[in-house]
């Protein structure tokens, strides 16, 4: 059952509030793995299927199916649109489960004012979606709840949606979980590589008249595959590959945007929140040697700390405005990935009673690490001289529940995938010392990640 909230009337609104219900059936389940639960949707559920894993690996999501969708088209309200879509769809929760809150899932683009027609076609600047089956493994749990939204509660309708979720369990404990080849690279390009050059001199100038202090400028990179390649095929390569990181695929209209980011933009617990500073990079080392040596010079850099100063500011500020106490380190430390390693500083704090998930998303995004300082101007320049529509890169991912707990990435080291193509994304902050060709080639660090999953030729 796929219900769709729009944008509607208040009398509109006013009628939702007092017919529509959300009903949900969990039960505890053994011996499940994620991927083949994944997998086992492949055929019922394609384009409507969800993949969610914690940088700490204490917390997995999937769905499958669209029991329920909230999307917005606003420029300026989608965050505020999510939030009260959200808590008019859970007034009125029937579970069997106090324990286990209904979840949402989903993204925000990262400038819905950008008006590139390019690969990520009608993408809405806010969908967040309602899994008809959602899995959670948990603590060494797993659970599986069983969703559906209407006026009343229909028996005959959860029957039905039951017996399809025992067949699903069934499919993914009794077939061993697929291994998968590397997909198969044909060749690749970088789209509009020459723009992306003199955008650098562009922006350097504008900085250096003091129009901006700092503007992160993004680019693409095309890889075309021999044959299309699925979904689960992606998702089993970025969790093999990059375990360390924050995992997630989200389907959307034949497309599956996927990746492995480093960096939390918040995380709520009991209201509690965490955030975390990621800016200011280098790659790894091919010996120890090397690696601490890159590490050292990158704490020493002083353009990335100027870089990483901007994010600890901003984040500070927004914990400040929403927290009624917090804590920021002095120092960064270094995040270390497999191919690259970052500046890195924790926050967190202890929420105010009317701050929330999505009150906290709204002001964070974008970070200085991804738009720039100051914010406004930044986003000016980047529509202005940026030659791509980042569509969901760099933007906020993630979920939430009906407790107020959540958790959202920044979707970096990520991608589209469109059958037999994968558009790969990543930037550098421009500062007014930046040089075209040392950022060009810190976007290849940033590209490594997904060009390994992808089967792509790594050039050292």
């Amino acid at each position: 059952m796929n219900r769709k909230l729009s944008t509607t009337t208040d009398e509109q609104i006013e009628t939702e509030k007092s017919t529509l219900q959300f009903f949900s059936e969990t039960i505890e389940v053994n011996r499940l793995s994620a991927m083949a639960f994944f997998e086992a949707g492949e055929e019922s559920f394609a384009d409507q299927r969800y993949y969610w894993q914690n940088r700490e690996k204490t917390f997995t999501l999937v769905g499958l199916g669209h029991a329920y969708t909230i999307t917005s088209q606003s420029k300026d309200q989608r965050f505020d649109d999510v939030e009260q879509q959200w808590k008019r769809l859970t007034q009125h929760v029937v579970t069997n489960d106090k324990t286990l809150h209904p979840i949402l899932f989903g993204g925000f683009t990262f400038d819905p004012e950008n008006g590139i027609l390019d690969e990520w076609g009608d993408m809405p600047s806010a969908f967040f979606t309602v899994a008809t089956y959602q899995l959670v493994i948990r603590n060494n749990h797993i659970y599986i709840s069983t969703n559906y939204v209407a006026e009343r509660e229909n028996p005959d309708l959860l029957k039905r949606l039951t017996i399809k979720r025992d067949e699903l369990i069934d499919r993914s404990q009794v077939k061993a979980l697929k291994t998968y080849a590397k997909p198969k690279v044909k060749s690749s390009f970088e789209p509009y590589k020459k723009e992306y050059l003199e955008s650098i001199h562009q922006v350097t100038s504008l900085i250096r008249r003091k129009e901006a202090e700092k503007v992160v400028i993004a680019r693409s990179l095309v890889l075309k595959f021999e044959e299309a390649v699925s979904s689960s095929n992606i998702l089993s390569q970025i969790i093999s590959e990059q375990p360390e990181s924050y995992l997630f695929g989200l389907e959307y209209k034949g497309k599956l945007f996927f990746g492995a980011s480093p960096e939390r933009l918040v995380k709520v617990e009991n209201s509690y929140a965490h955030s975390s500073c990621v800016a200011g990079s280098v790659k790894r080392g091919k010996t120890t040697e090397e690696d601490e040596t890159l590490g050292k010079d990158l704490l020493n850099d002083a353009k990335n700390r100027v870089e990483h100063q901007y994010v600890v500011e901003m984040i500070g500020h927004t914990f400040k405005e929403n927290c009624a106490s917090y804590h920021i380190p002095s120092e960064p430390q270094l995040l270390k990935i497999r191919d690259i390693q970052h500046l890195y500083t924790p926050v967190e704090g202890q929420l105010k009673d009317d701050a929330t998930i999505l009150k906290l998303v709204k002001t964070l995004h974008p970070t200085p690490a991804l738009g720039g300082v100051p914010r406004m101007k930044a986003m000016e320049v980047i529509r202005k001289y940026e030659p791509i529509n980042r569509g969901l890169y760099a933007a906020p991912i993630g979920w939430l529940d009906t407790a107020g707990n959540g958790e959202f990435a920044v979707a970096i080291r990520s991608a589209l995938l469109h059958q037999d193509e994968a558009f790969l994304y990543a930037g550098g902050g421009i500062v007014a010392d930046s040089e075209p060709q040392n950022e060009y080639e810190e976007t290849l660090v940033k590209f490594r990640p997904m060009i390994r999953a992808l089967g792509g030729q790594l050039h050292e």
